[in-house]
């Protein structure tokens, strides 16, 4: 195969002097699946591993992106064929195994799913990962009871990539959704997905008490912390809460009495690791039911790959609203 770009991080300890270096085929790792990749996304985790933030890679020399969308250009798989329009997310891309930041990928064909026929290879990626990981969310939600008779569902972190897409997608079925989100500016954004209030951490009561007040049907955590931890004893009875992140801290100071007194559920959101077939699931979701009204309308930045350094920082510094788009190579390759 044709030499192609890449965005590398040559060893350990230095994973913020990465850049755009020149591969060939013999630098990608083992997998059943060759695949062109037209764009990845910048997730959090992404942004973590380009600037050396967090170790989130696991091998050097290695590629980061935790996602990618494109055309198949070869295959040693019967169920991928090349010229199928796919894209990989989680699964270890970007951590253990060369990611999507890079013009080719070569993957395991287990972890391939194919982009839905409603759904443009570009669209994939403003979804990525962090759509993939808010369709999760409902779902397990609403296998638990989750209905929109329950009550309001709060969104925390309503202005990054996975709050900002459950916003949409629990507003789109039914949902009253109250996205919570330190952002100002982003509050006309985020009633434009669907939320019926904007309110600002501080401003959504946060509850001390082992168990208080029961005012919100669910709860979407993307934060974590003391937010998720001020959250739970205000959840109705039979509600649902889906822990995805941990920008607000790992910690979690609570007691068992929304538990045991209430019989809410606090359900894990695991996307990277999600079974093969649920992973399917959610994605052919996403592209009927669960399809966002534009989902182009997420991305608010669109990068190439020589400025990913840039961008990630900007994720770091919460200066971003919505979705980062990384352009590899584009709609010429789909």
């Amino acid at each position: 195969m044709q030499n192609f770009q890449a965005w590398r991080v040559s060893e350990a300890g230095k994973e913020d002097q990465g850049g755009v270096v020149t591969l060939g085929g013999d630098d990608l790792p083992a997998g059943d699946v060759l695949i062109r990749v037209a764009y990845s996304s910048l997730n959090y985790k992404d942004a973590l591993a380009v600037t050396g933030q967090g170790k989130i890679l696991r091998r050097f020399p290695m590629t980061p992106g935790i996602d990618a969308a494109g055309v198949v250009a070869a295959s040693d798989s019967a169920d991928v064929v090349p010229g199928d329009r796919v894209l990989v997310t989680g699964c270890g891309l970007g951590e253990v195994h060369d990611g999507g930041f890079a013009e080719y990928v070569r993957v395991p064909a287990d972890w391939v799913v194919p982009v839905p026929a409603e759904v443009t290879v570009r669209e994939a990626m403003a979804l990525g990962t962090a759509g993939f990981t808010a369709a999760l969310a409902l779902i397990r939600m609403e296998a638990a009871g989750q209905t929109p008779a329950l009550g309001d569902v709060v969104v925390t972190g309503a202005s990054g990539g996975v709050g900002s897409i459950a916003v949409d997608l629990f507003s789109n079925a039914g949902y009253r959704v109250i996205a919570v989100s330190g952002k100002e500016p982003a509050a006309a954004y985020l009633r434009g997905l669907g939320a019926a209030e904007v309110v600002a951490p501080d401003a959504i009561g946060l509850s001390e008490r082992p168990l208080d007040r029961a005012r919100f049907g669910g709860v979407v955590d993307t934060v974590g912390g003391p937010l998720l931890a001020g959250l739970l004893p205000q959840v109705e009875e039979y509600g649902n809460v889906a822990a995805i992140g941990l920008a607000g801290g790992v910690k979690l100071e609570t007691t068992v009495m929304p538990w045991i007194l209430r019989g809410v559920s606090l359900l894990g959101i695991s996307s990277a690791n999600c079974p093969r077939g649920l992973r399917l699931e959610g994605w052919r979701r996403l592209g009927d039911d669960l399809r966002p009204r534009d989902p182009e309308g997420y991305i608010t930045r669109e990068v190439a790959l020589e400025q990913l350094r840039d961008a990630a920082e900007a994720v770091l510094a919460r200066q971003v609203t919505g979705r980062t788009l990384v352009r590899v190579g584009g709609d010429t390759v789909a």
